[in-house]
């Protein structure tokens, strides 16, 4: 290069990485638009090639409420996860508290073979999960949704690799205080854990509120089907309503899309601390 010449302007630099980053961005936002135009359309123009409906139809959205009992659905779906996302950020916690914070013989051991289970895919501990909620006498029910998912292996890696970052010298003070150990774990280390437990949630929440096999299996009765199980079921019932299914789908994926973007700060904090070797 001469010593004449002039560097670029830097719009003429980033113009390229923009391009692509906006075709990357449209990529993969056109399935949720073509989503959102399909459920608008009534049912003769779902596989026309214009994408915009000729025939706007908004009630599509209150015919899928009058076809099934969606609402019932929703709460179900609702209920359970906000439910398993309570108790595993809970257990998750304590454990993580213990693996990270307390000195006992053999912790790191116990703690790989816990981190061993996650290699366990979940397909094998089906059948005995079921076998027991059968001598439980807990299938068909809430409890049997929400209790064999209250803890998490995973969880509790993500916590106990933010918990080592906290100097321990806050465990130290705390005692010297007075404080016992319930007290240095939910006044001193958990409030300080705050990034991690919403990551967890998050992560937990998306995974419940979106499970399919497992509720699939246990659930006979109507009235506690989740979502993913409801709308199989009105895909089978009524035939192919593709503009009905579109629009149950996406009213389905919006509690996903604003807790996401209420924590998305929080969350990408948590994964960035939880990745840190501790």
């Amino acid at each position: 290069m001469s010593a004449s010449a002039k560097p670029l302007p830097p719009t003429f630099v980033r113009l390229p990485r923009l391009v692509a980053l906006w075709l990357i961005a449209f990529a993969m936002a056109a399935p949720f638009l073509w989503m959102i135009l399909t459920s608008l359309k009534p049912l003769q123009e779902v596989e026309s090639f214009n994408p915009i409906p000729k025939n706007w139809r908004p009630y599509n959205y209150s015919r899928v409420f009058e076809q099934i009992p969606y609402a019932r659905y929703y709460f179900n779906s609702i209920f359970v996860a906000v439910w398993v996302t309570t108790l595993q950020v809970f257990t998750s916690a304590l454990a993580a508290f213990a693996f990270s914070r307390l000195v006992w013989p053999g912790r790191d051991s116990v703690f790989k073979l816990y981190l061993a289970t996650l290699m366990i895919p979940g397909v094998v501990t089906m059948i005995p999960n079921y076998t027991l909620l059968v001598k439980l006498r807990l299938l068909d029910s809430y409890t049997g949704l929400i209790l064999p998912a209250a803890f998490t292996a995973f969880g509790t890696f993500l916590l106990r690799q933010f918990m080592l970052q906290i100097p321990r010298s806050l465990d130290e003070a705390a005692e010297i205080d007075g404080a016992s150990r319930w007290q240095t774990f939910w006044l001193v280390v958990l409030p300080l854990c705050r990034p991690s437990l919403v990551t967890l949630g998050v992560f937990s929440f998306l995974g419940t509120y979106g499970s399919f096999f497992w509720p699939l299996v246990l659930i006979k009765t109507e009235g506690l089907r989740t979502l993913p199980i409801g709308m199989l079921f009105f895909d089978s019932a009524y035939g192919k309503q593709t503009n009905l299914i579109m629009a149950a789908s996406l009213m389905s994926v919006l509690p996903l899309i604003i807790a996401f973007l209420c924590t998305q700060r929080l969350v990408v904090k948590g994964i960035q601390a939880g990745a840190v070797k501790g």
